[in-house]
């Protein structure tokens, strides 16, 4: 047994250990409590602002091509539009990609062009790949959420859209960000129908959506060569590289 000062020393020793630890974990447990507290205050926060607690953002509206006429419909994603910024480069360059399924009875629609085929695109929108792709190939450019993002498959509001309303979405925001059309290549990848009848009305509709002169758009079309999807007429494809100048 150990004799009675030899106790008390210990005692004393225990008494040091347990104060030290207390002092040592308090401020790791006082900001855990204070990160909690945020993090509950956060979710029954005020309302009406959207993204970080420190920046509001805005909601953009556009109208809604070939739904109601006049009926104005909020994008379903709140974000801030772009500004110039001094350390903006000359040039921004941007890709787009879209691929369809065609099925039997439905609609297709290539450039904003309807065209007389057995199979259209099955899609939520109208289906136009072309248009969507040169969409994305802006919105990329300039940094913005992609398609899917601003205008998702999954909003009734977008059931059966003419997708001219993407785009001239995507061409304003450009506008918004300090650049214009540098110019677009497209490529159309699909085996049937056979296009090269339509280019030219392809290329017009695209021209004058984005707001530029013919000589800066080019649609190339070429099919593929009976392989896979895109050569047995089940789906069909476009790809898109842009090029923007600063203005």
């Amino acid at each position: 047994m150990l004799s009675p000062p030899a106790s008390s020393q210990l005692l004393l020793l225990a008494c040091c250990l347990v104060s030290c630890t207390t002092a040592f974990l308090r401020p790791a447990t006082t900001a855990l409590s204070t990160r909690l507290l945020l993090l509950q205050g956060r979710g029954s926060g005020s309302k009406g602002v959207s993204g970080s607690e420190s920046k509001m953002t805005t909601t953009t509206t556009i109208t809604a091509v070939g739904r109601s006429k006049g009926t104005t419909t909020a994008l379903s994603s709140a974000y801030s539009e772009p500004t110039p910024l001094a350390s903006d480069p000359p040039f921004r360059i941007g890709h787009g990609f879209d691929i369809h399924r065609l099925e039997p009875g439905l609609p297709l629609v290539i450039g904003g062009v309807k065209i007389d085929f057995e199979k259209g695109s099955a899609a939520h929108s109208d289906g136009d790949a072309l248009y969507h792709s040169v969409t994305d190939a802006i919105l990329g450019a300039i940094g913005m959420p992609d398609i899917g993002q601003l205008f998702p498959d999954n909003d009734p509001k977008w059931k059966g859209a003419n997708s001219s309303a993407f785009l001239k979405e995507a061409h304003r925001l450009m506008t918004l960000r300090g650049y214009k059309i540098g110019n677009v290549d497209v490529t159309l990848i699909l085996q049937k129908p056979k296009v090269m009848g339509i280019k030219p009305q392809m290329k017009e509709n695209v021209v004058s959506l984005l707001q530029t002169t013919p000589d800066r758009v080019n649609i190339k079309a070429r099919t593929h060569e009976n392989v896979d999807s895109v050569g047995e007429s089940r789906s069909w494809v476009v790809h898109v590289v842009i090029l923007l100048e600063k203005v």
